[in-house]
């Protein structure tokens, strides 16, 4: 495992970044706008042509569009810079079957049964991955109840969700101890 602060030179080669926004639409619903880009510190030869240090090999976006309950009800995708100019672009309108998936309701399962493999684009598709959980933080405290749960008693989404956030953990003990549970009465999942 490489130490946090290496004790040897090394050099940056290949950076993906991911980026996330989140906008709150005057009727009511959101618009997602996600990007992925890698890129390199060296010139790479891709598809008989050289790639400069510095330009993408990949800048692609997901647009989406989401309702209160987080349900995407408009997508669609853009390819900016790909490898294979005409191939990587040529899925057509793919991301459309995103409508109708849910962010918080078995969605990554159901990306890669509509999207996965040759169906739509690796690095679209993995963008996919990162969309609930940036999604939800954006909602967090403003659509989404995170102190006190839905109206049918159920405490708030974000409990036993991670190790932080056990029901019978000190976290939940002092900021949610409305929702705490003994150590022995708590269903870890």
């Amino acid at each position: 495992m490489p130490a946090a602060h290496p004790s040897v030179s090394r050099r940056l080669l290949h950076r993906r970044a991911f980026d996330v926004q989140v906008f709150a639409r005057d009727d009511g619903q959101f618009d997602v706008e996600a990007g992925l880009t890698d890129t390199k510190t060296h010139e790479v030869p891709l598809a008989g042509e050289a790639r400069q240090a510095g330009d993408p090999i990949h800048e692609m976006r997901l647009l989406l569009t989401v309702d209160a309950q987080l349900t995407i009800t408009a997508a669609t995708s853009q390819t900016l810079w790909m490898p294979y100019a005409g191939a990587c672009d040529a899925h057509g309108n793919a991301y459309a079957r995103l409508v109708g998936l849910n962010l918080m309701k078995g969605f990554r399962q159901a990306v890669q049964e509509r999207l996965g493999g040759t169906r739509g684009c690796t690095h679209l598709t993995e963008l996919c991955q990162v969309l609930p959980t940036a999604v939800i933080q954006a909602m967090a405290g403003s659509v989404i109840d995170t102190r006190e749960g839905d109206g049918d008693g159920n405490p708030p989404f974000q409990l036993d969700r991670c190790h932080a956030l056990r029901r019978d953990g000190p976290t939940v003990a002092k900021f949610y101890p409305r929702w705490h549970l003994p150590a022995d009465a708590a269903t870890v999942s």
